[in-house]
């Protein structure tokens, strides 16, 4: 403040006169905005190569060009997507006054409007106040736009796990587009929007526990199911064509974990350090874990296991990863494993649908799993706000569960109904001689080996 002379400042203060003070206008923090910068950058190497050779991997030798192509087309289209019409419905606000709550608008579309010097009027942790009292975050709004659509893009390409080796690939793309559309841009909105309706009865989702890994893990289940099982599938497993890419993909996808959940806090300060920290630990207790129960089942731990278990770890502490400790961790972690595990080994046959790559047992029950217990064990050490069942507050519990029942029918019933309207439209399982030829043959005229007799 400039310095204001006594007798002056005596006389401005009995006659109620404003005091003149130096204000500085909200700016950029290049701080957060770089760590959002290296975010948004590892969410996409989730995406391609992390999944891309995680999932290509666990394929046979005759599909993993299909599953190559899937991800890098939705990386493509769902990016696209999101400029036109996608991050408007999902962070927007609808000027239809019932519509609020449920869906954005297009007040944002092809992000018109928007400068690249224009403050985020989203944040967590950070905020800088206007002139007139609003806050608004420390990064570009053009940052947050992309760094939010990396998440946009991974969703739908988690649900490959589940009907890998038997889908078309035009009713893949078209069915994946409009699943973006109508099921991922609505939750989005919902969870993370100022305006949605779970966002103010304050449910907790600090990276996608329900909007990524509940949405898509549910999207999963159905898929398979009104896919129906691939032709040689017997009830397990079948073998993957490339363990050491699984392995590669699956430490990319561990590294890249770090600025999806890292980054979600908007700012390079504790709660960042602290997502990091939770998310590693629960990725490593969940690995051990998996390869314990491995040892002790089968006699003898795979590397396809300790993968899996780190997978599971990883889905798990999403939305849990802002607001829980790093000894909270460790139990979510374990959790996770133990879980899907018995999902995976037992559940899946015994019920006899065929998740390919354990899209459901793995994403969605670790994001189920991640979302409830983050009722339980949000701490206010980490975000001073929030608590949960363990610290008294029940209701915080019974919020999680709400929002997670809520998004397993949204997002189930509306699965259904896309699943269906592609179906009629182009068509969504290959025939048999094509699933027998393999994907990469039949849809793409290539194959990823050859060899020289």
């Amino acid at each position: 403040m400039r310095k204001i002379k006594f007798p002056l400042l005596i006389l401005l203060t009995l006659f109620n006169l404003p005091i003149q003070a130096q204000t500085t206008a909200p700016t950029i923090d290049t701080g957060d905005t770089a760590w959002v910068l290296v975010s948004t950058a590892l969410v996409l190497f989730m995406s391609i190569p992390g999944l891309a050779l995680f999932y290509g991997g666990l394929v046979r030798r005759k599909n993993v060009l299909s599953v190559f192509m899937q991800i890098f087309i939705l990386v493509a289209a769902i990016s696209v997507e999101w400029v036109i019409l996608g991050y408007s419905n999902a962070f927007g606000s609808n000027s239809i006054d019932w519509l609020k709550p449920f869906i954005g608008g297009f007040d944002w579309a092809f992000l018109r409007n928007i400068s690249i010097n224009e403050l985020s009027p989203f944040f967590i942790s950070h905020y800088s106040v206007l002139a007139d009292g609003s806050k608004v975050g420390t990064i570009p709004h053009i940052v947050f736009i992309l760094f939010q659509g990396m998440f946009a893009v991974i969703t739908p390409a988690l649900i490959i796990g589940a009907f890998a080796e038997r889908i078309n690939f035009k009713g893949f793309l078209i069915f994946s587009i409009l699943w973006a559309i109508f099921i991922y841009n609505p939750i989005a909105h919902w969870v993370w929007s100022a305006d949605g309706w779970l966002y103010k009865m304050g449910t907790l989702d600090f990276a996608g526990g329900i909007v990524v890994h509940v949405s898509a893990g549910v999207a999963a289940i159905v898929t398979a199911i009104l896919l129906g099982k691939r032709r040689d599938y017997k009830g397990h497993a079948l073998p993957p064509h490339n363990i050491p890419q699984v392995a590669i993909g699956t430490g990319m996808l561990w590294v890249g974990w770090f600025g999806f959940n890292g980054g979600s806090g908007l700012a390079a300060d504790g709660l960042a350090g602290n997502s990091l920290f939770v998310t590693h630990i629960s990725a490593s207790v969940a690995a051990l874990t998996w390869t314990a129960l491995e040892w002790k089942i089968d006699k003898r731990p795979t590397v396809v296991g300790i993968c899996t278990g780190a997978i599971a770890g990883l889905a798990t502490i999403t939305g849990a990863s802002g607001f829980v400790s790093v000894q909270s961790a460790i139990i979510i972690g374990f959790s996770a494993s133990v879980i899907c595990f018995l999902m995976v080994a037992y559940m899946k046959p015994k019920l006899g649908y065929d998740d390919s790559l354990d899209a459901f047992g793995v994403h969605g029950i670790g994001g189920i799993i991640g979302v409830i217990l983050t009722g339980v064990f949000a701490s206010p050490l980490i975000q001073l706000n929030y608590s949960g069942a363990i610290y008294g507050n029940f209701h915080q519990l019974w919020i999680q569960i709400l929002a997670t029942g809520t998004t397993i029918v949204f997002s189930g019933i509306g699965t259904y109904i896309l699943f269906k309207i592609t179906d009629k439209l182009v068509g969504v399982r290959v025939n048999d001689k094509h699933e027998a030829i393999g994907l990469d043959e039949t849809q793409h005229g290539e194959t990823a080996y050859t060899n020289f007799d």
